[in-house]
C-alpha cells in the first residue's frame, strides 16, 4: 500500500481537493520536460510543470504480479519544447516517465504515482497520443546469449574489445551540403574506404540535431568527397556546416570481424554451427 503524505491523506479524508496530475519526461536528448492537466504552470524538484489544455490520460491502473501496467497520454503539440519534429527524431523514444498527484495549493504535498517509460507514440496532425509503459515491461526483454551465425556483441563494448576511439574507426566531419532529410555530402571522409561507416553510427555535434544520434544505412565514397544516408531523419534539416562525428560500421560476421577489425579472436558468434541445411539433408554414402 502507497503511503500518502498526511496533507494529502488529510485533505481525501475531509472530501474537498485540490489535487492535479503531473508528468515529467526525461528524454534522451535535452532537458527534462514538465507537464500537468492544471490551469496554471506549477514548480518543484526543478521542472515546471507546464499547463496543457487538452492533456488527458486514460485510467490508472496498478496490479499485482509480473504483468505490464499500461496507461495513454493524448494531447495536443501546443508546447514550444515538445515538436512533431522532436518525436519523429526519436527524441523520446524510450524516455523516463514520473507521473506525480499533486496538490497544486501546496506543491510539497505530493505523491509519486507511477515511473515508468515511453512506448509507442502515434502522431495525427497537431496532436500525438504515447503509451506509457510500467517497469515491468523490461521484464519482457530476451536476455542472455543467443546461439547464432552473426556476432551478439555490440561493436567497441567489452566483450567486442575495439577501440572506437581509434582514428581509424571514428571521424569528424563537417556537412558540405544537405542532400535530402537523410542524405548529406562531406569532404571529411574521403579516405575511408567505401563502405566503411556503413551500419555505424553519427553522432551531430553541431548545428540544429547537435546531441542526436542516428545510425548510418550507407556511406558512399565519390570522386573528392562521401556521401552519407542515415536509416532516419534527425528532426531538423541536415545543412551546409553541421558538424558530427562518426564510427566505423560493423555487419556483425565472421569475414567482416577477421578482415576490417582484426578481431576474430573476440568474435561472439557461431560461424560453424550448422544451419538448417544441414540438418534436413539427407545421408550421404
Amino acid at each position: 500500500m502507497r503511503q500518502l503524505p498526511p496533507a494529502m491523506q488529510a485533505a481525501l479524508d475531509g472530501g474537498a481537493t485540490t489535487f492535479c496530475s503531473c508528468w515529467r519526461i526525461l528524454p534522451r536528448v535535452g532537458s527534462p520536460l514538465g507537464f500537468t492537466d492544471h490551469d496554471r504552470d506549477l514548480a518543484f524538484d526543478g521542472t515546471t510543470f507546464e499547463a496543457a489544455s487538452g492533456f488527458t490520460a486514460s485510467e490508472l491502473r496498478e496490479s499485482v504480479g509480473l504483468a505490464v501496467d499500461n496507461l495513454e497520454v493524448e494531447s495536443a503539440l501546443i508546447s514550444a519544447r515538445l515538436t512533431e519534429a522532436s518525436l519523429a527524431a526519436g527524441d523520446f523514444d524510450d524516455a523516463v516517465v514520473e507521473i506525480f498527484r499533486v496538490d497544486w495549493m501546496d506543491v510539497a504535498s505530493r505523491v509519486l504515482l507511477r515511473r515508468g517509460s515511453l512506448g509507442e507514440v502515434r502522431r495525427s496532425g497537431h496532436a500525438f497520443a504515447a503509451e506509457v509503459r510500467g517497469l515491468a515491461h523490461y521484464l519482457q526483454q530476451p536476455q542472455g546469449r543467443l546461439f547464432q551465425y552473426a556476432c551478439d556483441a555490440e561493436l567497441g563494448d567489452a566483450r567486442c574489445g575495439i577501440d572506437l576511439a581509434s582514428g581509424s574507426y571514428r571521424a569528424s566531419g563537417i556537412v558540405v551540403a544537405g542532400l535530402g532529410d537523410r542524405l548529406f555530402s562531406t569532404a571529411d571522409l574521403a579516405v575511408f574506404a567505401d563502405g566503411w561507416f556503413t551500419r555505424g553510427l553519427l553522432t551531430f555535434t553541431g548545428g540544429a540535431n547537435a546531441g542526436r544520434a542516428v545510425e548510418v544505412k550507407r556511406h558512399q565514397k565519390r570522386s573528392g568527397d562521401a556521401t552519407v544516408e542515415l536509416w532516419q531523419a534527425p528532426g531538423a534539416a541536415i545543412v551546409a556546416g553541421d558538424a558530427f562525428v562518426i564510427t566505423a560500421g560493423c555487419d556483425k560476421q565472421h569475414a567482416t570481424c577477421r578482415g576490417k577489425f582484426a578481431n576474430a579472436v573476440n568474435y561472439r558468434g557461431f560461424p560453424h554451427m550448422p544451419g538448417n541445411d544441414f540438418l534436413a539433408s539427407p545421408p550421404i554414402g
